[in-house]
């Protein structure tokens, strides 16, 4: 994530425009990116997490949804503040746990692993607590608790980890992790004995700073957002094709650098969408999974009422899951970092798929 800017008003458009500039190293004001971005849809966001613990940073990062099938309204959302570990939320936004985990950037998760001889949920975060070697960090979340238990870390190549996510292919459980480089190393997990282990079985390559990734498990594809070219798509297969094809540009139209987060809306057997942030006007951007056309961007703006949830700026990771999540989002539940907070720190926004595919005219 860039340096923490804050949204401008249009008015001040006339001004700016005499100090935006894309060329020399200096940074092109929000307000700009935005007044050149195609034009978004607006919807609220009906709830928020607390904010992380580390103040006057850029601290929060990425979250991941684990959806309780059996009482969706107590579902839990995984939270990393970058700066010092995770965060377990209710739905309500509230802190219901928290682990010391050091420098963890973004996080994912699967239920229905095998973990230590049963099935379990698995949250494995992307660790750089040592910059020049990449780990993988393994908890189990207890649903009934909310509490996270330190599983351990696997090695996961050299160089600075930045995203991960985590990919279901028959009985194995791979992650990706996404090197600050654009190296994505594909590793087989096991945490069915007393310590994790950790394999990696293929290596690919995007040529310049990557980091947001999400797997679409049903059709084994694999989408990464290299932060100034774009979106991409790999074969997940252990086996499969190493080489990259190109979803969409960073023209600064559609998709606005940084591209950083990725989230997927399964839809059927097939299709849906893959959303990216486009952090540079503070927008999302969804493609079609069946063509990777575009279909449409939104914003997450503010509440019209004093005391509403505040909209969300400069996100870095974000997470979907389609389903009922309880009366406040019965259709889905979307999830975005906030980069800038108002005057608190960094937190997480809840947004209702139905609000955003009613917004884009998406069908559900």
């Amino acid at each position: 994530m860039k340096a923490i800017l804050s949204p401008l008003p249009l008015l001040a458009l006339p001004l700016l425009s005499l100090a935006a500039c894309a060329t020399g190293g200096k940074e092109v004001p929000v307000a700009v990116r935005i007044a050149n971005a195609t034009p978004a849809v607006s919807v609220t966001a009906r709830g928020e997490t607390a904010p992380v613990g580390t103040p006057n940073a850029d601290a929060a990062d990425d979250p991941a949804i684990w959806r309780n099938a059996a009482d969706p309204a107590q579902s839990l959302i995984v939270g990393t503040d970058k700066k010092a570990g995770l965060y377990v939320y209710g739905l309500d936004g509230k802190t219901r746990d928290f682990l010391d985990a050091g420098r963890v950037n973004n996080v994912d998760l699967r239920d229905g692993v095998t973990i230590n001889g049963q099935s379990g949920i698995l949250v494995v975060a992307s660790d750089r607590n040592d910059v020049a070697s990449a780990k993988l960090a393994l908890f189990r979340l207890d649903p009934a608790t909310a509490r996270l238990s330190t599983l351990g870390k696997v090695d996961a190549g050299k160089g600075e980890a930045y995203g991960v996510c985590l990919y279901r292919e028959a009985a194995a459980t791979y992650a990706f992790i996404v090197l600050k480089d654009g190296t994505v190393n594909q590793v087989a997990l096991d945490a069915s004995g007393g310590a994790p282990a950790g394999r990696i079985v293929r290596s690919m390559k995007l040529g310049t700073q990557s980091e947001g990734c999400a797997v679409d498990d049903r059709t084994g594809i694999l989408y990464v957002a290299e932060e100034d070219v774009g979106l991409w798509r790999f074969d997940a297969h252990a086996t499969g094709s190493t080489v990259p094809v190109k979803i969409a540009a960073a023209d600064g139209r559609n998709l606005v650098a940084d591209a950083e987060g990725v989230a997927i809306a399964p839809i059927g057997e097939k299709d849906g969408y893959v959303l990216v942030s486009s952090q540079g006007d503070n927008g999302y951007v969804a493609y079609r999974l069946s063509d990777d056309s575009y279909a449409g961007r939104f914003r997450v703006v503010d509440g019209p009422k004093t005391g509403d949830v505040g909209g969300s700026e400069e996100t870095d990771g974000i997470d979907l899951m389609l389903g009922d999540f309880g009366p406040d989002y019965p259709g889905g539940l979307f999830v975005a970092q906030d980069g800038h907070n108002a005057t608190a720190a960094q937190n997480f926004k809840l947004v209702a798929w139905d609000d955003i595919a009613r917004a884009l005219g998406l069908p559900n």
